[in-house]
């Protein structure tokens, strides 16, 4: 069985797979670029299927005392504000799911994984330091860092995002696709707005060409928001880089006053876009000791709020194949083979949201009337069972 793992990548699937795969025995090196951990001002949805894994690497207390559970997920239209679909959440997701949902700050989630992985004494924590290369050896795989450090294991995670070095090794340099579509992010206050402006629940505000997403972040003091539209000209991939409120507003002239009111009230300089990129589901995830999760081989536009979610399940899958194989490249097969198709499903289904979200009249008009009759949320996922109910605990047994 394996004894040493070295995770490229220092993020929340790269954290979540360094504490699963400690449970099991596994000494841990994880390599952060970054000279600290950090994460942008955002916030983040942790649906039950993810809480599961973490509830499980033993955060349930500390993800109680940081998250906010959110009554319901509610679909709007844009101009009037009309409901068109609702979808309870808290108390009965966690009635039906047996755990809860939580809205969280990121820098509360990569916090809280940052300091349990460093309280592990199984688990190793290098910052400032940027994977160049890797060597596939009989039985180790060697792991080659910017300053010069070199680094063996008996096999390796990349964890390393979009962007991914460990990809690039593997496959080659591919740039991922620009969507078309760019999006921005703030939070705002809760004492800055009008009593009960906004509600404890997620609003999807659906417009022409454009969304516009609501929620509480830090136990209901800050209201976090995520505006997504459509435009060219502009394709800047960075979560901090930051854009000009000016122009925010006026991609959502004439939208809701709860909108209005929402952006008017947001700092000007903690608006916040960058461009959204997409790439195809890859044929390939591992080759011989080597494997990939989350956005380093499956990222999806954030339109089914599944991201973190997936790179979480697939820590817990990876821990699982591990524990019940002593062969370590057929553990990782078995781990890709049984991520890829719901990972899939969940770039596609997030595909989906993007063009139904954004439809226009009277195409918008048959959507409304129909998840009005369905009562159905999301388009890209239909029955929430197959998505909310998921075990990735017990996947590979």
């Amino acid at each position: 069985m394996a004894t040493r793992a070295l995770i490229v990548g220092g993020g929340i699937g790269g954290l979540a797979a360094a504490l699963t795969l400690a449970r099991i025995g596994i000494k841990v090196e994880v390599f952060e670029q970054a000279p600290t951990f950090s994460e942008v001002g955002a916030g983040i949805q942790l649906s039950p299927n993810a809480v599961r894994v973490l509830h499980h690497i033993g955060l349930e207390e500390r993800l109680r005392t940081i998250g906010s559970c959110p009554e319901a997920l509610e679909m709007r239209t844009w101009r009037h504000g009309w409901m068109v679909s609702r979808a309870p959440l808290g108390a009965s997701v966690e009635s039906t799911f047996g755990f809860p949902y939580y809205h969280v700050h990121r820098v509360d989630l990569i916090t809280m994984l940052a300091e349990t992985a460093q309280e592990n004494s199984d688990i190793s924590v290098h910052l400032s330091a940027r994977c160049i290369a890797l060597e596939q050896k009989k039985n180790s795989v060697a792991v080659k860092f910017e300053n010069g450090e070199s680094w063996e294991g008996d096999f390796v995670i990349g964890a390393d995002g979009i962007h991914s070095v460990v990809r690039e090794n593997l496959w080659g340099l591919a740039k991922p696709r620009f969507t078309g579509t760019i999006a921005w992010r703030a939070t705002v206050s809760k004492n800055a707005l009008p009593a009960d402006l906004i509600r404890p629940v997620c609003t999807v505000w659906m417009g022409p060409q454009s969304h516009f997403v609501t929620y509480y972040v830090k136990q209901a003091r800050l209201v976090n928001f995520v505006a997504v539209v459509e435009k060219h000209g502009w394709e800047v991939e960075s979560w901090t880089e930051k854009g000009d409120k000016s122009e925010l507003q006026a991609d959502y002239s004439g939208w809701h006053n709860t909108i209005q009111q929402l952006i008017a009230a947001a700092d000007p300089d903690q608006c916040y876009k960058w461009a959204l990129l997409d790439r195809e589901p890859l044929e390939r995830w591992t080759d011989g000791r080597i494997t990939m999760l989350g956005d380093a081989c499956h990222p999806s536009m954030p339109m089914m709020a599944q991201g973190a979610a997936m790179a979480i399940e697939d820590a817990a899958v990876i821990a699982s194949c591990i524990a019940d194989n002593a062969d370590i490249e057929a553990a990782l097969h078995r781990y890709e083979s049984l991520r890829k198709g719901r990972t899939t499903r969940i770039q596609v289904g997030s595909r989906t949201n993007t063009r139904d979200f954004h439809l226009r009249p009277p195409a918008s008009w048959s959507r409304n009337l129909r998840w009005f009759i369905t009562k159905q949320a999301l388009s890209g996922s239909g029955d929430v069972g197959w998505l909310y109910g998921y075990d990735a605990l017990s996947a590979a047994s």
